[in-house]
């Protein structure tokens, strides 16, 4: 979620993840409600793959969303008011800012998972486990910086040590540094 970007899509390959919790539970009415919730979550997937690649428009999927929507906004008002606590804090948290379950249907560019944005952490987390972070706030901001420029490179295909190379060359000759935006 992207407060900040006021572009709020929940994931659904998380909220995928806590429905197939709730069928493993021991709690005969959360595997129901997550046997009921998944069954719209597996066509709501099946759909975004069309939306992909390209055999469904975002109009269509539109469509096809509207009677699943209301069946889920149904499931958790069943959830939020069932009496059983483990249901009733996801499924009121849910419902309150539902429209956070549909940007993806709704906002060009938005997808139903946030893949892409721990594809692009990934790097980073592995590189903090490894290392036990740094030892002062300028080498935070240090590797905060280097990660960043590798990740917006990779993102534009570009190689990050020929730009670090440029940007470098660049300082040393009191030069404007060639951009981070991608065809600037």
């Amino acid at each position: 979620m992207y407060l900040m970007l006021q572009r709020v899509q929940w994931c659904w390959a998380h909220l995928q993840r806590d429905f197939q919790a709730l069928i493993d539970s021991p709690d005969p009415q959360a595997q129901r409600l997550g046997r009921d919730l998944m069954r719209p979550t597996e066509a709501l997937f099946c759909w975004w793959r069309r939306v992909r690649d390209g055999t469904l428009t975002r109009r269509g999927l539109r469509q096809k969303m509207a009677p699943f929507r209301r069946e889920v906004e149904a499931l958790l008002l069943r959830g939020a008011f069932s009496g059983n606590p483990r249901l009733m804090g996801m499924c009121e948290g849910l419902h309150k800012n539902r429209a956070w379950l549909w940007s993806f249907v709704d906002v060009e560019g938005v997808e139903p998972t946030n893949n892409s944005s721990e594809r692009a952490l990934r790097h980073a987390v592995i590189w903090r486990k490894l290392s036990f972070g740094t030892q002062s706030a300028a080498g935070s901001r240090f590797v905060e910086r280097m990660l960043t420029v590798i990740e917006t490179c990779r993102q534009q295909t570009r190689n990050p040590l020929t730009y670090l190379t440029q940007a470098i060359t660049a300082q040393l000759h009191r030069r404007d540094p060639p951009s981070l935006l991608h065809g600037v």
